[in-house]
This record gives structure tokens, sequence and C-alpha cells, in this order.
């Protein structure tokens, strides 16, 4: 099992594939780090050599920002919209999608359960009131 940036990789999976696991690296940056390697693309994870680990671990610190680093930046980033009051910011702030998709239905992941807000019925209401106190 090859472990890099802190992240264990799927053995079965290929090593471009494998890549994208780690938070950061995308399915573009994966095959320009094999490029860079000089590794196999349709190579296992499980079937890796130690020095080619190596070369995969040197390229993705020296030239790559990822896990912890990234995860940071984009926290930056978002609380930078925030704090100048940018649109983008407001719907962060408000947990509502931030790229122009509606809201009216559809936007579950973002809004949560729904939310009833259903008429309230006699009994009910009269049940949550305090009963009224005798006079004397």
């Amino acid at each position: 099992m090859a472990r890099i940036a802190g992240v264990d990789l799927p053995n079965d999976k290929r090593i471009v594939i494998g890549l994208t696991y780690i938070f950061g690296i995308g399915p573009s940056s994966a095959r320009k780090i094999i490029h860079l390697t000089g590794v196999n693309a349709n190579t296992r994870v499980k079937a890796l050599a130690e020095e080619e680990v190596t070369k995969l671990r040197q390229v993705i610190e020296s030239q790559f920002k990822v896990e912890g680093a990234r995860r940071s930046e984009v926290a930056m980033s978002i609380k930078r919209l925030m704090d100048i009051g940018a649109y983008r910011g407001l719907r962060h702030r408000k947990n509502l999608p931030a790229r122009g998709q509606r809201t009216r239905t559809n936007a579950r992941t973002r809004k949560g359960p729904k939310k009833t807000a259903g008429a309230v019925r006699k009994v009910a209401v009269a049940a949550k009131r305090p009963a009224p106190k005798p006079a004397g």
C-alpha cells in the first residue's frame, strides 16, 4: 500500500486514479505528475516499486499544495469572500448554493432536510396555551 501526503492510496486502482484520492489532486494534475515522474500510468498502486513511490512523493511535495495546506487555502478564500461582503461570500454564510443554482426546488444538499411550514391545528395551539388562572 502506497502512502503519499498522508493518504493511503487504494491498492487495486491504477496510479492515475489512485492519486486523485489525495485532496488537491484531480485527474489532470494526476496525469501531469505521472508525466513528470515517468511512471507508467497503467500501473496498479500495489505494483509500484519503492523508488517510483518516492519519485511521486517528491514531485507532489515540491510542486503541489495538497491535503492540509490546500484545505486551509480553500477555507481562507471562502473567508475572504465573506469578509469583503461579496455575493458568493454571503451565499456561503447562509449555506446556500454559491454558483447560481436554483433554490426554489432542489438545493437539498446545501439547505438540508425540508422544514415544512404547515398550518397549525387548533387542538395543538390550545394544548400549548397555559390554563387560565382562577379568579379569587
